[in-house]
Order: C-alpha cells, then structure tokens, then sequence
C-alpha cells in the first residue's frame, strides 16, 4: 500500500512538473516608434524591456512571456489597426510600450474598454491623467507636463523674462508648454508650433534670433531634436541665446548632437549618472548588450518591465484575475532605475524631476550630467480630475 502511495505521489510530482514546464507565455503586444525619424525612441524602449526579459530567461513574474513587437510608425491608423490585432487576434491581456501622445490618445479608449492593461512607458497625456484615467491604465514614465514644469520651474530661478517656446502642434506639444508655463508663471514672449514632422526650421530660427529672447524653452522629440539642434547652430545662436529643453537633448540625440548640444540645459526624471543600484546595473548591461548608452526612453521601458514583473509574479502569472492583477499593479513593490516607485490614485507615477546639462563624460563620450534635483515627488497637475480613488 505504501508503495502504491510512493508511486501515486511520484507520478503527480512528475504531473506538476510537466504542467509547470508547459505552462503557456503570457501574451504582451509592445507598441512603439520603431521605424523612421523617431524610430530610435522606440528601440530603446523595446531593447531596454528585452533586456530584463533575457535576464530573467525569458521570464516575467516567474512566467515564460512572449513578446508581440509592432511597429505603429507614428501613425494613428496603423496603431489603431495593430492594436485590433493585438486584442481580437492574439488575445493579449496586456500591451505596453506607447512612444508618442497622438498615438496613445488614438488606441487609449479601444484598450481600456476592452479591458486590455496598458502599461505605458512614455506618453503620458494629460486627459488620460485626468477626467479620462482609467483603472486598465498604468504610466510608468510620468505625465508629459511634469518635466516641462521643472524646466520652467528652473527658467524662472534663472530669471529668464523673455522666453520663445516651440513644440510639434500635437497633444505631447501642447502639454509640455502648457507644463512650462505652469511654473514659469509669467507670459510667454511667443509660442510657437510646428507641424509634427516638419525638419527645416530656418524660417523660425531667423524670426526668434531677430527677437533676441532671453531664452529659447523647446520640446522636439527624437530625428526632429537632432535637426533642430544642428539649425540651431549653423544659425549662429549656440552661445548667444540659452537654449533649454525636453527631449531634444537627450540620450538618442546626444551621440549624434555631440559639440553642439553641450551645455544645452535640459529636464527628466532619470539620467544615466544615477548612483543607485538598480540604475547603475541597468546602464551597464544595456551598454554590455547594446553598445551604447540608454535613454530615458529606455530607462521608463525597463522600468515597465520591472512593474509587470513584480505585478505577475504577486498574482502567481494568473493575469486574468483582472481585479487581483489590477490591485497587483497599483502596490507593486520593487526598486526602480529610479529609487522609489510610486503611483499615484490616477496610476501615473509620482516623480523626482531633475535638471541636467549635455557634457562629455570622463572617458569622452557625449552624455547628460545630473545637476541637481529641482521638484521632488512630485505629482501631475491633472490627478485632481481623475475620479479614481
């Protein structure tokens, strides 16, 4: 009888093994940018995401996971369409990624009312943080405004009075000024935006070098930041006029930037100086596998990662217990590249923000040197419009 019972259990041992062997991938669609002028936002952000999925063997949570990588080439209609693909296809429970606002205002509704978990890793418009925030959405980088608020918080210190602001006319646009001009706290000299895709802007350097403002504030995100900064140049305004910014300096601009970004003053929530552990381990294996320093674009992606990898594993990989994976989410407990994570009741993280300046490292490379910390944990302006509780 005993031996029987021995057998009986080996046999289930073996069940359970095989079961746990065989256990099938959670499904994750990652959408972003990774074609054209703006397609390096969107490698760093899936490369950084791989790189904690290769760490842990393909795992997150302790569960295999299968990555669905679509390309949404900065178009609206294209993401709509991946995303119907990704939802009524694949049967994904969960989608990240999400590079551009107009892109993220496009599929926001379709996801959440199928309640699909959007996990974001960059956009972070302001009608998702506020009246339209939803229990499926989770931004794990920050709202588009709240570095905006800190380059205008440090413009103001700077006592800068004469500012001439640009950005892309788009929703990620219009919420950096309006974040700028949020803690800058007095009138604009001129807001100007461009068409999202427009690259020469010599007719608009030749106007704002002809008004001499005391400084140029500009968000010009990925290919537009490099054409901007080089026109910048070749116009004769590097030195003349300060120029600060977000996203136009950052690290997927500076290897091609180089000399003419340095000193170019610049605001975010992660920089690759960090000196915490998490952070420090991130920059050097990402710069280990990939050869090159990561952005903030990828240290947000990595962080996502992190996120769903705490969240699945509190739920034992069983993410279509919803209430339970959604519960998971909002108390994760991990460490983040950028120390504490924290969100807040609208599921937008709650921020550290930091000035920077572009400078050459000790070993000669072109990088952004932390200067200090200008706002911390800080939420965003919209979370008050949110009626989640």
């Amino acid at each position: 009888m005993r031996h029987t019972l021995r057998l009986l259990g080996f046999a289930f041992g073996i069940a359970f093994a095989v079961s746990a062997t065989a256990q099938q991938p959670i499904k994750i669609g990652l959408v972003a940018e990774l074609s054209g002028p703006q397609g390096a936002l969107g490698q760093d952000m899936y490369d950084a995401f791989m790189l904690l999925v290769g760490q842990n063997g393909g795992k997150l949570g302790g569960v295999p996971v299968q990555i669905l990588r679509e390309d949404s080439q900065l178009k609206p209609e294209v993401a709509m369409q991946i995303v119907d693909k990704l939802i009524e296809k694949e049967k994904v429970p969960i989608i990240t990624g999400v590079t551009f606002s107009n892109i993220a205002m496009a599929i926001y509704k379709k996801v959440v009312e199928k309640e699909v978990f959007l996990i974001g890793s960059n956009a972070g418009p302001s009608p998702i943080a506020g009246a339209q925030c939803s229990p499926f959405y989770f931004n794990v980088a920050g709202q588009n405004d709240q570095n905006a608020e800190a380059i205008g918080k440090y413009a103001a210190d700077k006592g800068y009075r004469r500012v001439y602001a640009m950005a892309p006319n788009y929703q990620a646009g219009k919420d950096m000024i309006a974040g700028f001009k949020r803690h800058f706290k007095q009138p604009l000299f001129e807001e100007l935006y461009t068409p999202l895709n427009q690259l020469d802007f010599q007719a608009e350097l030749a106007q704002l070098g002809a008004a001499k403002p005391d400084a140029v504030y500009v968000f010009y995100p990925g290919g537009l930041g490099v054409q901007f900064v080089r026109q910048w140049r070749q116009a004769g305004l590097s030195g003349k006029i300060p120029l600060i910014s977000n996203n136009t300096i950052d690290g997927i601009n500076l290897p091609a930037l180089q000399d003419a970004a340095v000193g170019v003053g610049h605001s975010s929530y992660w920089g690759p100086d960090f000196d915490n552990p998490v952070s420090r381990r991130f920059v050097e294996e990402f710069q280990k596998k990939y050869n090159r320093t990561p952005s903030e674009y990828a240290a947000t992606a990595y962080d996502s990662a992190l996120l769903l990898d705490a969240a699945i594993a509190k739920v034992k990989g069983n993410v279509a217990d919803k209430k339970g994976f959604m519960a998971a989410l909002k108390t994760a407990d991990f460490r983040s590249v950028r120390g504490t994570f924290l969100l807040n009741h609208n599921n937008f993280r709650i921020a550290d923000l930091y000035i920077f300046e572009a400078a050459k490292d000790n070993i000669g490379r072109y990088n952004l040197k932390t200067v200090s910390k200008i706002m911390p944990a800080a939420p965003d302006a919209y979370h008050s419009q949110c009626p989640m509780k």
